[in-house]
Formats: structure tokens, C-alpha cells, sequence
């Protein structure tokens, strides 16, 4: 499959909402999806890597960073970090650096843009909470859905074999 988003729009259109962000993919898995755990911080990374540091199977991990470009919330450790750990994927609203390493890591990673400037670590941010990224509510627990067309939010897991 090399699209789900236009797919789940078709048969859900009432069901999802779209982060309409301008968003760029990074990682080698242009599609993932999965339950929401959220964290805010701005220009601290500190709850970014805690968090990413715990299994995350069936997992993605929404960052708003208030779409600061000014630092990277993510890098290649954290990445590879989180992979290992099976989170599916990482959205970040903010930027990420290591863009070339990021690349080759077998997980999903959204985000505004890239820095190759790290943060400062002062153990800053808020996790689990809901957060508010492109107008949308965003709760723990939801269900999150991106491929390279976009990302949308759910209340509820949707049913997946519809695409098949």
C-alpha cells in the first residue's frame, strides 16, 4: 500500500479530522499509524526521549512543540531509540536534525521541518495531557492515521480491512 489517507477519507469522511499542517516525512515508513500519547514542550526535549525511551508498540507520539523551528526536538538516537522500542511512529510539530540517519530508520516521522540545532535538556513539558496542533484537539488515547499525503486524527480505531 503506498496511500492511506485518501482511502480512509472515502470511507470515513465523518470520522477523521485532518491536521492540515504543512508537514514533511522523514523516516523510512511513509505510512503508520496508531494510539496517540502526547507531549508538549517547547524547544526542551527532555519528555520527547523519556517518553520514546518506554515500549511504544501500537504507538505513535504527537510533540507539540509549538512549531518552533528554532530546535530540533528529535534526533537520530531518539529515533532509533524509539524504533527499538516499537513505537510506530513520531510526529513532531516542530523540527527535527539528523535528517539524513532519520531517513534509514524503519519508523514514521512527521514533522514542520528540520534544524540541525539540539535543545537545551531542562526536564521542561507535559505528558499524556491534550495538546492543540493546526486548530485540532488532540487527546491520549486517540487514534492517529499518516502516510505522505498528510495525517489525520480519530476518536476511535478505524477499521483497517475496509482497504483491503
Amino acid at each position: 500500500m503506498l496511500d492511506l489517507l485518501p482511502d480512509l477519507f472515502d470511507h470515513y469522511p465523518e470520522k477523521l479530522t485532518l491536521l492540515v499542517n504543512p508537514w514533511r516525512s522523514f523516516g523510512a515508513k511513509s505510512i503508520f499509524f496508531g494510539e496517540i500519547v502526547t507531549v508538549k514542550c517547547f524547544e526542551d526535549n527532555s519528555m520527547v526521549k523519556s517518553e520514546l525511551a518506554k515500549p511504544g508498540q501500537g504507538k505513535v507520539l504527537v510533540v507539540d512543540g509549538g512549531g518552533s523551528n528554532r530546535r530540533a526536538l528529535l534526533g537520530d538516537m531518539i529515533a532509533l531509540n524509539a524504533y527499538e522500542n516499537g513505537w510506530e511512529g513520531i510526529i513532531i510539530n516542530g523540527c527535527v536534525r539528523d535528517v539524513g540517519t532519520i531517513n534509514e530508520i524503519q519508523i514514521g516521522v512527521q514533522a514542520l521541518g528540520s534544524n540541525p540545532i539540539k535543545t537545551e535538556k531542562k526536564d521542561v513539558g507535559e505528558v499524556n495531557i491534550n495538546i492543540d496542533i493546526a486548530g485540532v484537539n488532540i487527546a491520549p488515547g486517540m487514534m492517529i492515521y499518516a502516510d505522505l499525503n498528510g495525517i489525520a486524527v480519530s476518536k476511535h480505531p478505524l477499521d483497517l480491512s475496509i482497504l483491503q
